[in-house]
């Protein structure tokens, strides 16, 4: 009987790839690059393709790698001055006010969009570093979650941010949130705060960024998504106040595949 052919857009672990094998006539992308949509509509036209096939995703399966990628992002705010110094060979001692940072424990954490991976970044900081939590989401959220991280509840973006002394972004994009994080509202952060994205590029207007990083009128940023991903500017690399983290690029809208 003649194996269902299976398509795999990119490389999987090599025991994921043996196991499909068993069952299964398995196409690989041997160089794991992209494909351009019309690649990859060439390739499913070539695989066992039928009507009714549920196309799903998990988004749970991500929420609290990318919670501790936040946490990660906060804690290691002028890692990359003092990695760049000691691959230079130019840090020789140590001087009582080289790279001071501020501390995360007692510090107030705002979060917008408290679903479930803001959630997850809430728990981390209240519970491991004693932070305090403020949260703005565009739905109500329910009394157990908040109380659970004795988080408090703010009415707007621009009533959290001028609160917090780091700000997490866990909102979905879209044109309504499109650069909802412009020039005015970073002026309304605290001077030492940083900014943390693991959310969405859109969601944040670069070139105001780029400006408060220059000339520090914000501690610093933490990013993780880019609005021209996978490209990442080169004012944000050089801003020494920013930890830059590479992403994938976007998933092919069904649109592109000739799906509606």
């Amino acid at each position: 009987m003649e194996k269902p052919k299976i398509l795999l857009t990119r490389r999987w672990p090599a025991v994921a790839e043996a196991a499909l094998k068993v069952d299964f006539d398995l196409v690989l992308n041997d160089n794991d690059k992209p494909s351009s949509p019309c690649e990859l509509s060439n390739a499913l036209g070539e695989a066992t393709n039928k009507v009714g096939i549920a196309v799903t995703n998990k988004p749970d399966v991500l929420s609290e790698c990318t919670a501790d990628l936040a946490i990660t992002l906060m804690l290691a705010r002028r890692a990359k001055e003092g990695e760049r110094e000691a691959r230079s060979r130019s840090w020789h001692d140590w001087p009582p006010t080289h790279l001071v940072g501020a501390k995360m424990s007692g510090k107030t954490l705002g979060i917008i969009g408290f679903g479930r991976i803001g959630q997850e970044v809430a728990k981390r900081a209240h519970h491991e570093f004693g932070m305090s939590i403020i949260v703005y989401n565009r739905s109500p959220v329910p009394d157990e979650i908040l109380n659970a991280v004795n988080a408090k509840v703010v009415t707007s973006i621009d009533e959290l941010l001028p609160q917090a002394d780091f700000v997490s972004l866990h909102c979905p994009g879209g044109q309504s949130n499109r650069r909802m994080i412009d020039q005015r509202r970073l002026n309304l952060m605290k001077p030492m705060a940083f900014l943390i994205n693991t959310a969405r590029g859109e969601l944040v207007d670069e070139h105001a960024l780029q400006q408060s990083l220059w000339f520090e009128t914000i501690g610093g940023a933490g990013l993780h998504v880019y609005p021209g991903e996978p490209k990442v500017s080169a004012g944000l690399t050089a801003c020494d106040n920013a930890i830059v983290l590479p992403y994938h690029q976007p998933l092919l809208r069904p649109q592109c595949l000739g799906f509606q």
